[in-house]
């Protein structure tokens, strides 16, 4: 009988240590939680392992030589799956994407203090030229203009536009702000100092995704607004706080969950990225966490990080061939600035009274398959009186020119159709009245 209890009594010693590790680890979380990842997590780290070593001298004080060492191996334990936590695996310093082969990356300083790398395509030498500037909008927030929009970008130019974009700060090559000066309404100033840096009067603008939520509260703003010639709001998120809280449904099925997995390298798989950027997701640490740097969390999030969020931009009926919208060198997103911003706009009062005010002709964009919540378009369309016309592009999702079959030029071809005041290739459609029928159509 010894000779059985003996084993029996150290493989319970042993899940007993384990245990005790997996306590200390939940303690050093909740540390990091409780003190917002300050110090890279090192003193909610050196808190733990102190409390660990305290908890194991007590606990093997009466034991005989060898057994004193069995309570440190919970804290050993403990120690080797934190320290993994607060050790940079990316470098601390921004390292910005290298300049893109087919286009020139210029810098601006704008007057609002902002530093944004800027691209343009000039119109083609051939047809018709117009003479309105157009300038692009991305989404993101706070993501780099990927290669499937700068290739969409080259249509409008070859059309005849004389095309601008610029990537919004802290996204992609242009200069990071502090985390505090992230900011919905920071970039409609930036839009607005663009414009007049710009220095070519009015200007048309297309809105894509976060990009179309800066222009719509854009147009809620006169001083803005007086700056802008037309404008095309395609596919918005949440334009104030009381919409970004309305709940409905989105479009038809879209590829997410049924697209493969998304491949490469994730800095998730990595500890330290795994608990910094789940615990913002989850809003238990803060953006300006100091767990790490803004920059080290740029250089360490990739595209495959995004997971489903890519294929939810897709229909359903393209879950297996999805393309590939930018290149390894050339993706950047800011996760911590990107949540800031969204905050911002949940934190910020109801538009609508100002946006009522609008006088901007403007055209409103919504995907057949959007993965937004449709209510975010709609309540644009139902407060926004200059909008002329909306346009329920069939076949695509909430990325509508996405390179597939002629989703490009379909896309082109409605946005110019507003831009030239012609007529719209698609029906008016969903109309004002239409909007009740239009959120209970669940085709």
């Amino acid at each position: 009988m010894p000779t059985l209890i003996r084993p029996v009594r150290s493989a319970g010693r042993l899940l007993l240590a384990l245990a005790a590790g997996a306590v200390l680890v939940v303690l050093f979380l909740a540390l990091v939680v409780l003190t917002d990842g300050a110090g890279s997590g090192l003193p909610a780290l050196s808190s733990t392992l102190g409390i660990g070593t305290v908890a194991a001298l007590c606990w093997g004080r009466r034991r005989t030589w060898p057994a004193r060492l069995v309570p440190f191996v919970p804290v050993v334990v403990a120690a080797a799956l934190t320290a993994s936590v607060c050790i940079p695996t990316a470098p601390t310093a921004r390292r910005y994407p290298p300049d893109l082969s087919f286009v020139a990356t210029q810098h601006w300083s704008l007057a609002t203090g902002s530093r944004v790398a800027v691209y343009h395509y000039p119109p083609a030498n051939t047809g018709t030229r117009h003479p309105v500037p157009l300038v692009y909008l991305n989404g993101g927030p706070v993501r780099g203009i990927s290669v499937l929009d700068h290739r969409f970008l080259q249509l409008l130019a070859r059309q005849g536009y004389d095309v601008y974009a610029y990537e919004q700060a802290g996204g992609g090559r242009s200069d990071l702000l502090p985390m505090g000066q992230y900011t919905i309404s920071r970039s409609v100033r930036d839009l607005a100092a663009f414009v007049d840096r710009l220095g070519k009067g009015r200007v048309d603008i297309l809105g894509f995704s976060s990009g179309a939520v800066v222009l719509t509260r854009a147009l809620a703003d006169p001083d803005v607004a007086a700056r802008l010639h037309r404008a095309v709001i395609a596919e918005p998120g949440p334009m104030d706080g009381p919409t970004a809280h309305i709940t409905g449904h989105k479009g038809r099925e879209s590829a997410r969950g049924l697209a493969p997995a998304m491949t490469g390298p994730r800095s998730t798989h990595t500890p330290r990225y795994a608990v910094a950027f789940g615990f913002m997701r989850l809003g238990l640490l803060t953006p300006d966490s100091g767990l790490i740097g803004q920059a080290e969390g740029d250089n360490a999030f990739t595209a495959a990080d995004l997971g489903s969020d890519t294929a939810s931009a897709y229909c359903a009926r393209d879950a297996h061939r999805i393309p590939v919208e930018d290149t390894a060198q050339n993706f950047s997103f800011s996760p911590a600035a990107s949540l800031r911003v969204q905050q911002t706009t949940k934190d910020s009062p109801s538009i609508a009274p100002q946006l009522r005010r609008s006088r901007t002709p403007a055209m409103l964009m919504i995907a057949e398959c959007s993965s937004q919540v449709r209510q975010w378009a709609t309540a644009i369309l139902a407060n926004d009186p200059a909008i002329q016309r909306t346009q329920y592009m069939p076949g695509v999702g909430h990325h509508m020119w996405n390179g597939l079959d002629d989703n490009n030029s379909r896309a082109a071809a409605t946005i110019t159709a507003f831009l030239q005041d012609e007529a719209a290739p698609l029906p008016n459609h969903p109309t004002r009245g239409e909007i009740p029928a239009f959120l209970h159509d669940r085709r």
